[in-house]
């Protein structure tokens, strides 16, 4: 039988029982080394109430605080929502992490 990938899709190796995570979408069930995993931090306001908050401040510089958030996907899910996408089979062999682009306005601040 002929294998899709040389992990089978997880990343198990040697284990024999992984403990499961919830999808943050759909509220699945999956195995903790096969779920995707994403790691956000985010301001705990958005940008557009960001400036409001620092000019009523009395603190010059404060800085506020963020949100750290690891969040888990299951497979489908990731690919129903584009944060994964499907690759062709000569591509699924790259193993390198993909180019992340930053946008142009977070590079100048």
């Amino acid at each position: 039988m002929t294998k899709k990938r040389r992990n089978g899709g997880r990343n198990k190796h040697g284990r024999g029982h992984v403990k499961g995570v919830r999808c943050e979408t759909s509220g699945r069930m999956v195995p903790k080394d096969k779920a995707i995993k994403r790691y956000i931090v985010r301001n705990i306001v958005d940008a557009s109430a960001l400036r409001d908050i620092s000019d009523a401040s009395g603190i010059e510089g404060y800085a506020l605080p963020k949100i750290y958030r690891k969040v888990y996907y299951s497979i489908s899910v990731a690919i129903h929502s584009r944060i994964v996408r499907v690759r062709s089979r000569k591509n699924r062999r790259n193993r390198e992490p993909p180019v992340f682009h930053r946008p142009a306005q977070a590079r100048q601040s």
